[in-house]
């Protein structure tokens, strides 16, 4: 069930992050895919205490009918919207995949995997460690859900100080290595105060990363192409969540939580060194202008 549930999730993210060169002026884009990057810290903090409260006090139908209603209203706000009805998007010339072949998906994939890969892991990481040894994960106390709202609090404010500077060839590397940093620091201490300033730190990066992501795939990929590399994008992120978690499930089981987070720094630190290996491909779009590649194709001239 829940495959068939993911199978027929609509793409929202991706149609919208397609949608966003043809609704705001290029100059704009930046900023508009950095507040895209903050409002889902928002969506990520709130959801799960809004299904957690729901299910707790109503039982799990009534949770899982709150969620079927945000999918069925949230997507029928969304596609009777008349901007989004208003944008028109050219059928793709080239066939399924080959939009691989650009140097800034491959790379955006790549790092998002990873990227990802160590949330998943950091997540399950700060759950464990405030886990009463012998109890399972379902009976961890409210420190791990304020140390992870203070993760994705850093990235909210990430994302609305600097996630709208312009990409240059060093930004992923420069905002990916603060995450690390935060990361890192966690393996210092479990302390609850430790954990939350540092990972409030480290998450100061994460917003503005997505948001340099986005902004990179723009501004190298024709706009009747941008649905399917963010689709690629984002098939890369939900398979670092799955590969992510199961890697961190037994580094717990073999070091307790010290070992997810190690997990999640080594992520991390793949992160970087693609980051790093790659600058020559990452735009510098330090006018701060964004506009898809133009759509050209062959023109066949009738002869006299």
């Amino acid at each position: 069930m829940a495959f068939l549930v993911g199978l027929t999730t609509p793409p929202v993210t991706p149609a919208v992050r397609t949608l966003y060169p043809k609704l705001v002026p290029g100059n704009q884009l930046t900023a508009l895919f950095s507040l895209d990057a903050a409002a889902q810290e928002l969506i990520w903090v709130v959801g799960p205490v809004v299904a957690v409260l729901v299910s707790s006090q109503f039982g799990t139908v009534v949770g899982l009918c709150v969620a079927a209603a945000f999918m069925l209203l949230g997507g029928a706000w969304f596609i009777l919207s008349p901007s989004v009805g208003s944008v028109k998007i050219p059928r793709s010339r080239r066939g399924l995949g080959a939009i691989l072949r650009r140097p800034t998906v491959i790379i955006s994939t790549t790092i998002g995997f990873f990227f990802v890969a160590s949330f998943a892991a950091i997540e399950a990481g700060i759950v464990s460690a405030f886990t009463p040894a012998g109890e399972g994960a379902g009976h961890g106390s409210i420190e791990s859900g304020i140390v992870l709202a203070l993760f994705a609090g850093g990235s909210l404010v990430g994302g609305l100080l600097f996630g709208h500077r312009p990409l240059r060839p060093w930004s992923l590397l420069l905002r990916i290595s603060i995450v690390l940093i935060g990361t890192v620091l966690c393996l210092v201490s479990l302390n609850i105060w430790w954990l939350s300033a540092v990972l409030f730190l480290g998450g100061i990066g994460t917003a503005p990363t997505f948001a340099a992501v986005s902004s990179m795939v723009s501004s190298t990929v024709k706009f009747s192409e941008t649905a399917e590399a963010f689709g690629w994008i984002g098939t890369g992120q939900l398979v670092g969540v799955a590969v992510g978690s199961a890697f961190a499930g037994v580094a717990i089981d073999a070091a307790g939580a010290h070992g997810a987070i190690l997990v999640s720094a080594g992520l991390l630190l793949v992160c970087v060194i693609v980051a790093a290996c790659t600058m020559r491909w990452v735009p510098d779009l330090k006018d701060g202008h964004i506009e898809p590649l133009p759509e050209t194709g062959t023109l066949s001239i009738p002869l006299p």
